[in-house]
């Protein structure tokens, strides 16, 4: 069983193509520059010059492209439409895209994605699998803000969160590894990429998360400035003469570690390079990363009462030892007990491993990520009419 799962932006497609029987990518790739010079002319083009090289004779995958059962599309926004991955159909599409005014920059382009997808593969079921979903479990407490409650019932203004299929994805694994029923499991999971989100794990399901209506709120990220005092939009409008969405696109774009190193850095690892090197704007920026990890750390350990563990997934969270590291030292008092050797020997390639003390009461666990085991599974699932929100469904993953 063949399935195709793209993730489309307004000038990108990435693709990846699995083998469901024998838990295989067969292959993947991005192509780029769509509708610029040299580049496809649009989406459907892309996907279509992307199925004709899966069945090239010479370097092709597969021979046919009937094989592929079904397309799975990751969608950024989902509101509070949604709290699982379903089947596209023509009130679902209607759906996303009333809900584009709440991700602008990502609805549409995913919607195109999948428009162009029924078009070039016509007949065969096309899946949406939603950033926001995992989410849906938040206690009103927790996903209102204190604004004009017209905001919320009016134009939806409320927390969602995103990174859904990655936090779902560890989440189970930790309960899993850790032995516990995952209805029982308490976890503050940490997905620090180049985009970083946190989220609070109550007996398996998520109540709180740090992104909120978009993914700019919260931790401090690579381009993303994360929480900051939201009088600064009005403020730099004025003083920049320029609008407030500019504002909001540079907090998106421009700043982060970006911002911080005077707009030279944004991967981590050339940060603690130059760091190391004695570049003080790097320090300080690794250093403000690092502190605001700590501070959602302890907000989430009030939140929760007890906690079970800390788990740290994506591109940093698995590789760098020194974010790791600073953001758990001096929570020993929390009874967090970092064993900093073995903290220094963990990468992605190490794979699930604990790197807390034996004995320390909070244990730390660094899991790699695979938010595309949750997109196939969830295709599959559907397919088969087997599928439930992930407080019922048991993933392949999790047995």
């Amino acid at each position: 069983m063949l399935v195709l799962v793209l993730n489309c932006g307004s000038s990108s497609v990435k693709y990846a193509l699995y083998d469901w029987a024998k838990s295989t990518i067969l292959t993947q790739g991005n192509i780029e520059r769509i509708g610029a010079e040299g580049g496809p002319v649009d989406h459907k083009m892309a996907i279509s010059d992307m199925l004709s090289g899966l069945t090239n004779v010479d370097t092709g995958v597969i021979s046919d492209i009937k094989d592929i059962v079904a397309v799975g599309h990751r969608v950024v926004h989902g509101g509070d439409k949604f709290n699982k991955s379903v089947r596209v159909t023509s009130e679902v599409l209607d759906t996303i895209r009333a809900l584009s005014s709440l991700a602008p920059l990502h609805n549409p382009p995913n919607i195109v994605g999948i428009e162009s997808a029924m078009a070039v593969l016509p007949g065969v079921p096309q899946i949406a699998i939603f950033d926001t979903a995992f989410h849906q479990t938040l206690p009103s407490t927790a996903y209102l803000y204190p604004v004009p409650q017209g905001w919320y019932k009016e134009f939806g203004v409320r927390k969602y969160g995103f990174h859904g299929s990655s936090h779902l994805y560890v989440t189970k694994r930790a309960a899993k590894i850790l032995g516990k029923p995952r209805d029982q499991v308490n976890l503050i999971t940490l997905h620090i990429g180049n985009g970083v989100s946190f989220s609070a794990i109550r007996n398996g399901v998520s109540v709180d998360t740090s992104m909120g209506l978009t993914p700019l709120e919260g931790a401090m990220m690579g381009t993303r400035s994360g929480d900051i005092d939201p009088a600064i939009v009005g403020f730099m409008a004025e003083r920049l003469e320029i609008s407030a969405s500019e504002v909001v696109g540079i907090l998106n774009k421009k700043s982060g570690h970006l911002g911080v190193t005077s707009g030279r850095f944004v991967d981590r690892r050339d940060i603690e390079k130059a760091m190391n090197a004695g570049d003080e704007e790097a320090k300080l920026s690794l250093q403000m990363e690092i502190y605001r990890i700590k501070k959602y750390i302890g907000s989430y350990m009030a939140v929760l009462g007890n906690v079970d563990a800390l788990v740290f997934t994506a591109g940093v969270g698995e590789n760098n030892a020194t974010i790791r590291e600073g953001a758990l030292s001096g929570l020993e008092r929390l009874g967090i007990i970092l064993d900093v050797e073995k903290n220094n020997t963990v990468r992605s390639s190490t794979g699930e491993t604990f790197i807390s003390s034996p004995g320390s009461p909070v244990k730390v666990l660094v899991i790699p990520t695979n938010e595309e085991a949750v997109l196939v599974e969830d295709v599959v699932a559907i397919l088969e009419d087997r599928y439930d929100e992930h407080t019922r469904y048991v993933y392949k993953f999790e047995e």
